[in-house]
Parts: structure tokens; C-alpha cells; sequence
């Protein structure tokens, strides 16, 4: 019996979806199909009760995922020992980042982390918000970068910084001559939004409520490119982070203009509870924390 073999049980286990254990582990879904069958025949157990409509462990299934998990974790934890002995950074960093993140945020840091730690495979993926929860969870990249991000029971958060969140208009919108601009002046007027579900839509409903304050979503996207491109033709404005807009800034096709009580968006990395987080992944955390 090998690592990868109860790897892939442990995969599968968790996911409940052939498909996504094979995903995770560069393999057929025939492969993973084979790896749980000669388990099977090892402990002469039946570890899954197969059906189309459910997925289900078997008692004997449950103690071999619980005693399987420590044992992985444990071998995580001894390479990591390992390579921390020897000051070796290297291997991979499996990264999934929602769309402002990816695209603003992480180039200059990406670009740090690899010239300090060549030998490092350092992966970025872009993914909704909900999708950088499930790969988390799933196994399927080891840290997710989120805005806003939420507690949970599977997953462990690390606050990173906050951004201010700024008014976002064309520059000859009248507001973009205000040095600051009051929540309630933004009563009645026309909002392109991000999508109601999404975490910085949801920032910002709050603010305007708590000022009591109603707008008029005149358009709503799923991705900050678009919000910003809207914009610029002078169909609304908008409220994103002052980060996600240097392009447009240096390029004069938007302005940004500080909003009252300076309202911030906060940026986290998530990983899988339990999970052993290498050097290499600890070290672009606490990159990532910084200002750069």
C-alpha cells in the first residue's frame, strides 16, 4: 500500500465524486476506481457503498479515512520538518484567487516570491468566489485568496490587509472634483454593481444601508474588469477597491475619490483545516501580508 493510494481514497472520501478525486490526483477516474478496489481487497472490506443517488462510507470505510488522514498529515508534516532542517523552499503552490485578487493584487507579489524562491511551481488559478472555496476544501489547490473572506468549520483564515474601498467614476463625473465624498450624497444615484451573491456587492449594500442610503444598480457583473469598463463610459459609478484600479488611474480613464469614514476591503487566504502547510507556502503568506 502507498501514500497516493490512500491519498486518493482520502480525496474521494471527502469530495464524493469519483471525477474530482481523479482531478486532484492527475489520474483516470478508472485509476481511482482500481486504487479503492485493491484497498478493498487489502483490508477484504468493503470501504463504499456504491449507488447512483448517494455516497457513503461504510463503517470499515470511516476508520480507514480517519486513520488515513493522520497518517497523510503526519507525512506532510515530516517533509515539512524536512525541508525546513535544510532552509529548502521548493516544491509546488497550488493557488486559486477570485478575479480582482488574481488580476491586481498578486503579479508584483508572484513576481517577488519567485525571483526570492526559484525552485518553487507556483500556480495561480482565477475563480469565482465559491469555486475558491470548494477547490480549498477539495483539495484541489492548497491556499485560496479571497476578499472578505468567511469563518468555517473546514477551513482556516488568515487575514492578510485591507484596502480601502474608494468611489470609482469617469473623470468628469462632478464628484471626481470632491476630495471626499459622503455615503449619503450617493443616494438616488445610478450603481454599477458586482452581482448580489458576491462578497464585495455585499460590503457595500452594507455601508449604504447602515446610511441609510438607496441607489439604483443600473448594471451588475460577476468580474471587476467589466465594472470598471461600465464606468468608464459614464454609466454610473461604482465602489471598488483603490488597488484594482491603478491601470485606469495612471491612464486617466477613471478617478478615484476617497469615501467618508475611509471604508476598507479586507483580503484573507484560506486552507483546509488541518492541512500542513510547507515552508514554501508559509513564506507566501507572510508575503502576501506584506505592502509592496
Amino acid at each position: 500500500m502507498q501514500f497516493e493510494s490512500l491519498k486518493a481514497f482520502c480525496d474521494l472520501a471527502e469530495s464524493e465524486s469519483f471525477t474530482k478525486a481523479a482531478q486532484v490526483n492527475k489520474v483516470t477516474q478508472s485509476a481511482v476506481s482500481q486504487t479503492i478496489s485493491a484497498l478493498e481487497r487489502q483490508f477484504k472490506s468493503l470501504l463504499i457503498e456504491r449507488s447512483k443517488k448517494n455516497f457513503r462510507l461504510t463503517p470499515e470505510g470511516e476508520v480507514l479515512y480517519d486513520y488515513s488522514k493522520k497518517i497523510l498529515q503526519n507525512y506532510d508534516a515530516i517533509q515539512s520538518k524536512m525541508q525546513e532542517l535544510k532552509n529548502e523552499v521548493s516544491g509546488d503552490v497550488r493557488v486559486a484567487a477570485v478575479y480582482s485578487i488574481a488580476l491586481h493584487d498578486l503579479p508584483p507579489y508572484v513576481k517577488r516570491f519567485l525571483k526570492e524562491h526559484p525552485t518553487v511551481n507556483l500556480n495561480i488559478q482565477l475563480r469565482r468566489e465559491d469555486n475558491v472555496y470548494q477547490d480549498v476544501v477539495g483539495n484541489v489547490v492548497d491556499l485560496g485568496l479571497l476578499v472578505y473572506p468567511w469563518h468555517d468549520s473546514k477551513i482556516e483564515v488568515v487575514p492578510l490587509r485591507k484596502d480601502p474601498l474608494v468611489l470609482a467614476c469617469h473623470p468628469n463625473n462632478p464628484l471626481a472634483k470632491q476630495k471626499v465624498v459622503k455615503i449619503k450624497s450617493l443616494d438616488g444615484l445610478k450603481l454599477v454593481s458586482f452581482e448580489a451573491d458576491m462578497p464585495t456587492r455585499k460590503a457595500v449594500d452594507k455601508i449604504l444601508k447602515d446610511h441609510g442610503v438607496s441607489v439604483r444598480h443600473v448594471m451588475q457583473f460577476d468580474n471587476i474588469e467589466t465594472i470598471k469598463r461600465a464606468v468608464e463610459i459614464d454609466s454610473g459609478v461604482a465602489i471598488l477597491a483603490e488597488e484594482t484600479m491603478r491601470q485606469e488611474l495612471a491612464n486617466h480613464t477613471l478617478a478615484a475619490v476617497r469615501l467618508e469614514g475611509n471604508p476598507m476591503r479586507q483580503i484573507g487566504a484560506i486552507y483546509k483545516k488541518g492541512k500542513v502547510l510547507s515552508p514554501a507556502m508559509k513564506l507566501f503568506i507572510e508575503l502576501l501580508k506584506k505592502s509592496l
